[in-house]
């Protein structure tokens, strides 16, 4: 099998485009609390502005990629962050759009992510965080083998209640036991 970071067998990964305003203005309430808070409405102007930030060059390893099925149709964003070469450990967040949810996406997205990083970039530990009211990205985590390794109590205020955050990480050691190393095996 050729070698290729960015294709799984049922999504793409790419860079961010300006175009992709549809899929932002499309997260509703829930991915936005999901991801950290609801915010106040924005303009398309504002979003523009946003996308444009976003593609600009970094300095470290953080990026955000937008997923695409095998029909094109946009899936979501994974972004990654508080990448620390020193000490080889990074975060990511991810979102998908509800109507793909339940289709292995989310599942697919992280592992190309965690390929890149762990193989290519030679990063060690991956230590993403998740709300405790978010019970299908908890189950995610747990079945892909992360370790929680920690929760921090009453962190965030939504909905008219306070929940905690989970922390989770996966050694790069880790997952090449539990996923492999081999582009077959996603």
């Amino acid at each position: 099998m050729a070698l290729n970071y960015w294709n799984g067998p049922s999504l793409s990964l790419r860079a961010i485009q300006t175009a992709d305003i549809s899929l932002f203005r499309s997260f509703d309430d829930e991915v936005s609390r999901n991801v950290d808070a609801i915010y106040w409405p924005q303009s398309d102007e504002r979003r523009v502005e946003w996308l444009n930030n976003e593609q600009k060059p970094r300095n470290d390893d953080s990026f955000r990629f937008i997923a695409e099925n095998l029909q094109g149709e946009l899936i979501g964003t994974i972004d990654t962050f508080e990448c620390n070469r020193r000490n080889g450990t990074f975060k990511y967040g991810l979102v998908v759009v509800p109507i793909h949810r339940s289709k292995g996406y989310a599942k697919e997205m992280i592992i190309l992510v965690l390929r890149f990083y762990f193989y290519e970039l030679n990063y060690q530990k991956v230590t993403p965080h998740v709300y405790s009211f978010n019970k299908a990205s908890l189950t995610l985590h747990e079945k892909l083998g992360f370790v929680k390794e920690g929760q921090l109590r009453n962190m965030v205020y939504t909905n008219w209640d306070y929940y905690d955050e989970m922390h989770f990480g996966m050694t790069k050691s880790e997952f090449e036991t539990i996923h492999g190393s081999r582009f077959e095996d996603l």
